[in-house]
């Protein structure tokens, strides 16, 4: 199917969306910092990236879809947020950011691969 990127510093929440991902086909890389994941995006050119806000670091995941979605290298390619963060702003300000989607943890498996398909015109 497709390589999707994984920014999460969580090692529960990465096995969980990795387990989810790999059941659907997909091939998954990952990176456990907005700096690491930024790097790991423009490098490895996923069809996809799952962003955590809450990273280590100077840069949080906000800042980390800002860089992507403003590089003409990696701006195609679709964010969505995966977060804690759940009030209404934060999804507003995520989506600003550039994110495709923005969903609060933990999705239910079934949201999370529609979302994924989705927005990749699988199925």
């Amino acid at each position: 199917m497709a390589r999707i990127a994984i920014i999460e510093d969580s090692l529960t929440d990465k096995a969980v969306f990795t387990g989810m991902l790999r059941r659907h086909g997909h091939e998954v890389i990952s990176a456990g910092s907005a700096e690491e994941g930024v790097e790991l995006v423009k490098r490895e050119m996923p069809a996809l990236v799952l962003m955590d806000v809450i990273l280590p670091g100077a840069m949080n995941g906000f800042q980390a879809t800002r860089a992507l979605s403003k590089d003409p290298k990696t701006s195609s390619i679709p964010v969505i947020i995966v977060s804690t963060k759940a009030m209404e702003t934060d999804r507003v300000w995520g989506m600003r950011q550039g994110a495709k989607d923005y969903m609060v943890k933990p999705p239910s498996e079934a949201e999370l691969i529609g979302r994924i398909n989705s927005l990749l015109g699988i199925g």
